[in-house]
């Protein structure tokens, strides 16, 4: 955000940070929290605590001390933060999304950092990775937490490492499955009404993610490997379980032509189907489900999701969620091109969890006056959130072409 637009919205800004001020109780710690926050959403382009604190004509040291060692409350912040976009964005088919992200780290202190998979990069190197919880309702999206994933060898398991790091020793290896469902379950718990989750197949592949995503009273539509298996419910006779991308060799139910949205490369068409279905579960049959088949037209990409969505749920609601994904993706974008979720450069766990937070209460700030602003003209309404519609709905053609939306 250009200093001159965020000069013109100090008063929002001071509003907005005013309403953490029970989670923060001196005033120095307060005036600290504004600044950053300040700091992420400027036009600096490194928002790390040295150029945030320049900017602000305060002592780096002092700003560094705030984000690791002073006495504030960074889980009532995530909570006030959650409480708010549950009182002024509340949706009756509010979406949850999880997902992770990552970001290169060069040396060996930062908190979980290790060689491993960097999908910033697309390539294996010294990185770190946190798994995050999005909210979506309608065309409205932000983060509301995040945490940082600790490997095991590296970190789990040397405990010196992670005590110099503030790591606290009953914080050990949680697979992201399990970090993912501890968001989930605190932000619901807390009170977020959420009626659907999406995640792909990292975790949709999870039976226990699976699980406790519906002990929490929610439909999912989950993302899950080719290699997953299970019956068709009119064959759960069978003996065997086939996986779901050797259902069918031949024939098998028609194929629907969606049109999921509108990107910047032209529509998103994709070619379905929808069946109920009992994937495999410690060798038997579970729960009968919805297994949905998304293939892409123009692109060599099938995707396979399944839900616990009832039975009548309408195939254009089950896409609507499946390919939701996108606004976590922008989220993630965002945070790292516009308020720094990458520049964190600390060496203590704290501090990292309460530049998460930081950063979800400056996206937050982002996202609501860019509503409003949008609310009042400065911006037209994107296509790409429309829900899906099926092609062949609006032609007779057998083989039906993409038509304008």
């Amino acid at each position: 955000m250009d200093m001159k637009l965020l000069e013109s919205l100090r008063g929002e800004l001071e509003h907005f940070t005013r309403q953490f001020d029970d989670c923060i109780k001196t005033q120095p710690s307060r005036e600290h929290f504004q600044r950053y926050v300040a700091g992420q959403l400027s036009d600096l382009p490194r928002k790390s605590v040295e150029p945030i604190a320049l900017q602000a004509r305060v002592p780096p040291r002092s700003l560094q001390e705030f984000l690791s060692i002073h006495r504030w409350d960074e889980g009532a912040v995530r909570d006030r933060l959650r409480e708010l976009v549950a009182a002024h964005h509340a949706h009756a088919e509010a979406i949850g999304i999880i997902d992770e992200t990552s970001f290169p780290k060069k040396g060996t202190k930062t908190p979980g950092v290790q060689r491993q998979h960097c999908g910033a990069s697309g390539k294996t190197e010294n990185c770190v990775v946190t798994v995050h919880l999005g909210y979506v309702a309608g065309d409205f999206h932000t983060l509301l937490d995040g945490d940082l994933y600790l490997p095991r060898e590296t970190w789990h398991e040397d405990r010196g490492r992670c005590r110099e790091a503030g790591i606290p020793d009953d914080l050990g290896f949680r697979p992201k499955w399990r970090i993912a469902l501890d968001l989930l379950e605190t932000a619901v718990e807390g009170g977020l009404a959420l009626k659907w989750l999406c995640a792909d197949e990292e975790y949709g592949a999870r039976l226990s993610f699976r699980l406790g995503v519906a002990e929490l009273g929610l439909f999912y539509v989950a993302e899950i490997p080719p290699h997953n298996a299970g019956w068709l419910s009119s064959r759960i006779g069978e003996r065997t379980a086939r996986q779901v991308r050797h259902l069918w060799k031949r024939g098998g139910p028609s194929w629907e032509r969606w049109r999921i949205k509108d990107t910047g490369n032209g529509p998103s068409v994709w070619d379905v189907r929808a069946v109920r279905f009992r994937v495999r579960e410690e060798r038997v049959p579970g729960e009968e489900q919805w297994l949905v088949i998304a293939s892409n037209v123009l692109e060599d990409e099938v995707k396979y999701f399944l839900s616990n969505a009832p039975k009548d749920t309408p195939l254009r609601v089950l896409l609507h969620v499946a390919f939701s994904r996108w606004h976590i993706e922008q989220l993630f974008r965002v945070a790292k091109q516009e308020t720094g979720l990458d520049h964190f450069e600390g060496r203590r766990y704290r501090g990292l969890r309460r530049h998460l937070t930081l950063t979800s209460a400056s996206l937050l700030f982002l996202a609501e006056q860019r509503a409003r602003l949008k609310k009042k003209g400065s911006r037209s309404r994107s296509s790409s959130s429309k829900p899906p519609w099926n092609v062949s709905s609006m032609r007779n053609s057998r083989s039906p072409s993409v038509v304008a939306g």
